[in-house]
């Protein structure tokens, strides 16, 4: 006995267009067979099919609403076997979710008596990914770039066409596709798959391009260059349009992604637009205050260091980060101070530091510190 074709879509029977197609397009995800590893993912996805070719027409629907299953029955009064399923094609439903790259290798069954004609239907080519890696520098001011690619593009020879001479395949009659009948427990089913003959143009050509033996493309060498905005951070995509592989059947080429990677920089530790520059600071610098020379990423300037600055404080200057490749504004640079104690001195130094010990330079947070030690020991 069938399911009840909203219970395999998971939805009510008051469910909206749209909330049969985004169930379809989640049950299509899951089980389709080309994707799907599950044992009876193939059984599904008819399954979820079947209810989609319904549901989704309102004719039909009215009818399935009225009558269940015997609407579409050979006994049901309204054609033999699934007649009346001629003109569903999930296609485009499918492209959708899967792009437009994918193969659908013989896995979109249509029901008995379906017919396809997406055979000759210009398709884009499918979208490719790159890894550009950049200085650190180049991020923070933008950059142009030549990234070099190796695909298949349209042939020049036959400007994409595999040859001359056009005629209608004898294999396929034109439709692009072949088509073969199968029987399950959900009635007889038409899968389809690319003719082998025509590489699913339906077309063929007296004269064959011998530069891409009739394939209409070309293994290149294609250099595109890429603006890089300034700003930019690693983790970023940057999106140039038809410099992808070929299409199919003059479909538009696919698009190249550009994935960003941002080498590090010595001094500099970025969080998002701000930038973070630790600087190292003498006992004597910190006790005593000092000018110091920061540099930034449109060169070097003076801070004043106040005497006394202990390590870990922070000071701001204004406009000296990272520009926002998405908004306007610029971010700010953080200079923070350390004091950093030396690993070796001489005798003079020695001395001078002993010398120094003896003043007792300790401040009120040493008293509370060895106060704190001196109560803890009588416990």
């Amino acid at each position: 006995m069938k399911k009840d074709y909203y219970e395999v879509l998971g939805v009510s029977k008051n469910a909206s267009d749209t909330e049969i197609k985004s169930a379809f397009r989640k049950l299509a995800k899951k089980y389709h067979p080309d994707v799907s590893k599950e044992p009876d993912a193939a059984e599904k996805f008819k399954e979820a099919q079947e209810a989609y070719a319904v549901l989704s027409d309102k004719d039909k629907r009215s009818k399935y609403d009225q009558f269940g299953h015997a609407a579409f029955d050979q006994n049901g009064g309204f054609g033999g076997g699934f007649s009346g399923f001629e003109d569903f094609d999930p296609s485009d439903i499918l492209r959708d979710i899967f792009g437009s790259g994918f193969g659908f290798s013989g896995a979109s069954s249509f029901f008995n008596g379906a017919s396809s004609k997406t055979g000759k239907r210009p398709t884009k080519g499918p979208d490719i990914s790159v890894i550009f890696e950049m200085d650190f520098e180049e991020a923070a001011f933008g950059t142009e770039t030549t990234i070099s690619l190796n695909i298949e593009d349209k042939c020049p020879d036959c400007n994409g066409l595999g040859g001359t001479g056009v005629k209608t395949c004898s294999e396929c009659h034109g439709t692009g596709y072949i088509k073969e009948q199968q029987r399950s427990i959900l009635g007889a089913f038409i899968t389809q798959r690319p003719c082998h003959v025509c590489g699913g143009t339906g077309q063929v050509y007296t004269n064959k391009c011998s530069t891409c033996k009739g394939t209409g493309k070309k293994k290149v060498k294609k250099n595109i260059i890429v603006k890089v905005p300034a700003g930019v951070d690693t983790g970023d995509h940057l999106r140039v349009t038809g410099k992808g592989p070929a299409g199919e059947n003059g479909g538009p080429n696919g698009d190249v992604y550009i994935e960003i990677k941002v080498k590090k920089h010595p001094l500099f530790q970025r969080d998002e637009n701000d930038l973070y520059i630790t600087v190292p600071l003498t006992f004597t610098e910190a006790v005593l205050g000092c000018k110091k020379e920061v540099p930034t990423l449109d060169g070097n300037v003076i801070i004043s260091i106040a005497p006394g600055s202990q390590s870990g404080e922070k000071q701001r200057i204004k406009g000296k980060g990272l520009k926002s490749p998405s908004r306007r504004g610029v971010g700010d640079l953080y200079v923070i101070l350390k004091t950093i104690t030396p690993t070796k001195i001489d005798r003079k130094q020695k001395k001078l530091f002993e010398e120094l010990n003896g003043t007792n330079l300790k401040t009120n947070d040493f008293d509370i510190f060895d106060k704190y030690v001196k109560n803890n020991d009588k416990r």
